[in-house]
């Protein structure tokens, strides 16, 4: 299984980094290949930049893809909506198994994933089975609220990540 963390935090090594690799790590037991993409520099502002292109496909290319932002003004940021226009269109992350994922300071946009990024991922032809994750960047190392996402979520997350890649090879 293909399994890939695309984080959209302008802020290297940063929390929203960490949490997706938690995440990804909790569902698969595996680490995931990460793909920060404050790395890409001012190519990711370039269409057709070689860097950001390879870093289109390997995402349209996941089993499970789980795309991470900090929250900003009550949504994702504005690297990772850069990122996300820079796919074709519609059927772009057809097959990929989707976890939108947010980190916050406070409750307040706790349903910023759900609201937010998941109608972008799914407009994008992402499969997205459950609800968003919004977790505390104060609190998600020790919280247990990424625990309690896998086992609630995981079994049902492997389970359709088998199906794609037996249905879409």
């Amino acid at each position: 299984m293909k399994t890939i963390a695309v984080v959209g935090n302008p802020k290297p090594q940063s929390r929203t980094a960490h949490a997706a690799t938690m995440l990804v790590e909790a569902i698969t037991g595996q680490m995931p290949q990460v793909i920060d993409l404050v790395d890409l520099g001012p190519g990711i502002m370039i269409w057709g930049d070689p860097a950001v292109q390879r870093a289109v496909q390997e995402t349209s290319e996941a089993d499970l893809l789980i795309v991470a932002s900090p929250t900003f003004k009550a949504t994702y940021s504005g690297l990772l909506k850069v990122f996300l226009d820079q796919f074709a269109g519609r059927e772009s992350l057809r097959g990929c198994v989707t976890v939108p994922l947010m980190l916050g300071a406070g409750p307040a946009h706790a349903m910023a994933p759900e609201l937010h990024l998941k109608p972008l991922l799914v407009e994008l032809g992402a499969t997205c089975p459950t609800p968003g994750l919004y977790l505390s960047d104060r609190t998600y190392e020790d919280d247990q609220a990424i625990a309690k996402f896998v086992d609630r979520w995981g079994p049902a997350l492997q389970r359709l990540t088998s199906m794609e890649q037996r249905i879409d090879p």
